[in-house]
């Protein structure tokens, strides 16, 4: 099992967190996606390693930004 963590930039209310909930749940392998709105991290589960583009993708097709975390 693997877990990555990222930060997420734009979100402002519960459905924001929705969409990239959906967004991410459904990229393939991802088994988990937690979203903490208040700290915009975006922490996804899954059995293998998902590349990062592949999640910031569906991040920035629910309309929001990953950032590089610090």
């Amino acid at each position: 099992m693997s877990t990555a963590t990222y930060t997420v930039n734009g979100m402002t209310c519960g459905h924001c967190v929705s969409s990239v909930k959906e967004e991410v749940g459904g990229v393939a392998g991802v088994t988990a996606v937690e979203v903490d709105l208040a700290s915009g991290l975006l922490t996804v589960s899954s059995d293998a390693p998902v590349e990062r583009a592949k999640i910031a993708a569906a991040v920035e097709e629910a309309g929001y930004e990953m950032v590089d975390r610090s």
